[in-house]
């Protein structure tokens, strides 16, 4: 049985736990000794970990996707927690509960999927309504997009990550609207709704680790959400060309800067605030999980972070003895840019 969860791990313990293997690698030391690099998951967070002796022997064991049984004790590495793993056992799965070791959403799916729908229906424009509900009234996308991930191994990387991330971007610039009436808020919307359309198909998530498509690593995300707008664009009699063009800025600007990876700059007005509500929202949404690895009550400062290049004082909620014990809920859906 599982008991342990990443999150709970603490500095100089000796753990004996199951958890998922996300990555495996065969490295060497200066003195050519052969050890595994080796990354860790459960439903709650990430480690690394470090096999130094009979690498040969455990490598079998460390199928990526694979349960393990592992024994390690905790140690800090430049200021984040490592295992030096002693024993590694890969398990039958079917005895463990998967559940547990994929990461998904702590919110629920099908509130935000109702809220989000009931948003795409809000929007005036009827070609840029028709446009949204080619997408998500279509069950066979809408469950693919309900599930898919945001990200690899940054912001709302986790299942039903695409979700709930486009909620919050389409929730802020709704607001934006109510506050700036020269704003387009039906191009607006659409752009907040599908700017990281194309993530269905850049990432691979059938299986539990979340890994690049093919099209995915060789086209990104912004080129194949850009495809699938223009393919419904064509289903829609007399769709206005320029309206389609503006839409297609959006999503292709939506970075806001050429060296994270736009391949145009905003030069709308919709442009600018889908780009700050975007980096908003993956921004709070980083934030949060730093706050959620803290170990003690109150203000502090965590690790270096170098997705954002600097410290973070965060506010930490540690268990106490009132508090109920810290585990992800059981009941969950199956399973920064």
């Amino acid at each position: 049985m599982k008991t342990l969860f990443i999150s709970n791990i603490q500095d100089g313990a000796l753990i004996s736990d199951q958890f998922m293997v996300k990555q495996c690698s065969q490295a060497e030391t200066k003195a050519g000794k052969p050890y595994l690099n080796i990354t860790l998951m459960d439903q709650s967070g990430v480690i690394s970990g470090k096999i130094w002796d009979q690498a040969a022997r455990f490598l079998p064991e460390c199928q990526e996707g694979g349960v393990v049984a592992v024994q390690a004790k905790v140690q800090s590495y430049r200021d984040n927690l490592q295992l030096n793993i002693s024993t590694i056992q890969q398990l039958d799965p079917s005895t463990v509960d998967m559940g547990q070791f994929i990461p998904s959403t702590d919110n629920d799916v099908e509130q935000m999927t109702t809220e989000f729908i009931m948003l795409v229906k809000s929007v005036k424009d009827p070609f840029i309504r028709k446009l949204l509900l080619k997408f998500f009234n279509n069950e066979e996308f809408l469950a693919l997009f309900k599930r898919a991930p945001a990200a690899k191994g940054m912001h709302h990387a986790y299942l039903g990550g695409l979700l709930e991330h486009t909620l919050g971007v389409a929730r802020l610039a709704d607001q934006v609207a109510k506050l700036y009436p020269d704003l387009d808020r039906s191009l607006l919307l659409a752009g907040a709704m599908l700017h990281d359309i194309g993530k269905v198909k850049e990432f691979s998530f059938d299986s539990p680790v979340i890994d690049y498509s093919d099209p995915g690593r060789l086209m990104g995300h912004m080129v194949i959400g850009v495809e699938m707008v223009q393919e419904r664009i064509q289903a829609i009699r007399d769709f206005p060309e320029d309206l389609g063009v503006r839409l297609k800025h959006l999503i292709l600007s939506h970075h806001g800067r050429y060296e994270f990876g736009a391949p145009t700059l905003p030069m709308l007005m919709e442009g600018f605030v889908l780009n700050f509500v975007d980096d908003m929202d993956a921004k709070l949404n980083t934030i949060a999980g730093v706050a959620k690895k803290a170990t003690t009550n109150g203000y502090q400062w965590s690790e270096y972070q170098r997705s954002l290049e600097r410290f973070l004082f965060v506010k930490g909620h540690a268990e106490t003895e009132e508090d109920e014990p810290v585990h992800p809920p059981e009941n969950k859906q199956p399973s920064l840019f």
